[in-house]
């Protein structure tokens, strides 16, 4: 028979402080911004240099994990919630809060900080306000947060929703907006991204110059894809023109990750891409590869107003909605004539234009999730702005052991 046998309280303790976790936590914020979530951390509460970042933030989202599942971690095994984003208070002028995308790699749990995240970026403006890294700016209920993404060393207004009164003020997520690939509603964040146009490059919205390059692939098949840098560096390709064109209608994210071969050619695309505009093939955050589909044979706007469908590759993995990023590159694509989104965009929606002679545009983007729709201000041939909403919520805050 066997005995049950009892712990003394100190033993207890001692189970509860194992050596693996003492003195091995931070604080942070575990929050959803979009269709991603991930942690938000206080800079201050990181080792003082980036390079010992590896040891603590892959280690806290579950990585490196040869299964790919995070399961001893904060991750869930897929690039979308694998993510972290780390905030301060900014010393720049036109600044409030500082902020760093971390991509942690799930596999191999490499930091990855090339690109920014526009899911995650809704987040940072409510998380930043509400743990007072910034201060006020309050009108007609809304707060406006001002947000320098290191990464892509470009702008980010977000304007969102604040309830209370003086100092009480805290974000509000409650609200009726309603994003397609998030469960329920809540209050819209807007994003505006103030000259977006070669965050990635440096090279402006067309690294190459080109609406369409010709890109040579491993065993000297070629292709054509348009190299946009609009927030984020994006490859776009027709999908009649890979394959043999079995997925030019359509692709779902299930049936791209089925096809491994498939999934390798996308990768040689991303590759031959990144080498174009000057980038490191071997960084997988950027560019992001993105699939775009014909529109329907009988012309006209898509079925929900869209104007332009696709699939985007993020880390490897199909997405199963858009990199928010890339929804912007894509938005701005769309209306950059010559490129292949351009060409494929079945809408053609009114521009609106002020009296300065800013033009303004909507694009409806239909992706495996709903639609997106990105708003593009141009002024003198330069993209001004690129605007979305989303939503976001803290869901929990306390200590991450590594």
């Amino acid at each position: 028979m066997r005995r049950l046998q009892f712990l003394s309280s100190s033993t207890i303790r001692h189970l509860h402080t194992s050596p693996r976790q003492q003195g091995r936590s931070f604080p942070a914020t575990f929050a959803r911004g979009g269709t991603s979530n991930g942690l938000v951390i206080r800079r201050e509460h990181l080792p003082p240099l980036q390079s010992e970042w590896p040891a603590v933030l892959a280690a806290a989202m579950g990585s490196p994990d040869p299964w790919g599942r995070q399961l001893d971690g904060m991750g869930s095994g897929v690039s979308s919630t694998s993510k972290v984003c780390v905030i301060s208070r900014s010393e720049r002028g036109d600044a409030d809060v500082d902020f760093t995308f971390v991509q942690v790699g799930v596999k191999d749990g490499k930091l990855d900080v090339a690109g920014n995240c526009g899911n995650m970026s809704a987040v940072v403006g409510p998380v930043a306000w509400d743990e007072g890294v910034v201060e006020g700016r309050v009108e007609g209920g809304e707060a406006l947060v001002r947000i320098w993404n290191t990464n892509t060393g470009k702008m980010v207004h977000a304007p969102f929703r604040v309830d209370g009164e003086g100092e009480g003020r805290r974000f509000e997520p409650r609200g009726e907006y309603e994003m397609d690939g998030v469960p329920g509603t809540g209050s819209r964040v807007t994003l505006s991204f103030l000259r977006p146009a070669g965050a990635g490059t440096g090279k402006g919205a067309l690294p190459s110059g080109m609406g369409v390059d010709e890109l040579v692939l491993a065993g000297g098949d070629t292709v054509e894809a348009s190299l946009v840098d609009v927030s984020n560096p994006g490859v776009f390709v027709r999908a009649r023109d890979l394959a043999g064109g079995r997925y030019g209608d359509g692709a779902t994210p299930v049936e791209v990750e089925a096809d491994e071969g498939f999934r390798g050619l996308l990768e040689e695309v991303r590759r031959a891409g990144a080498e174009r505009m000057g980038l490191d093939p071997e960084v997988q955050s950027v560019p992001k590869v993105v699939m775009v589909f014909d529109p329907p044979p009988a012309g006209g706007e898509v079925d929900g107003g869209v104007d332009v469908r696709c699939l985007a590759m993020s880390m490897g993995q199909a997405h199963k909605a858009v990199p928010l990023t890339l929804a912007l590159c894509l938005g701005a694509a769309a209306g950059i004539e010559g490129t292949i989104p351009y060409q494929l965009r079945s809408g053609r929606r009114e521009t609106r234009k002020d009296g300065k002679g800013a033009r303004s545009t909507t694009v409806v983007i239909g992706h495996p999730s709903g639609t997106v729709e990105i708003g593009t201000t141009v002024e003198d041939g330069e993209i001004v702005s690129a605007e979305l909403h989303r939503t976001a919520r803290v869901l929990m805050k306390g200590e991450v052991f590594y």
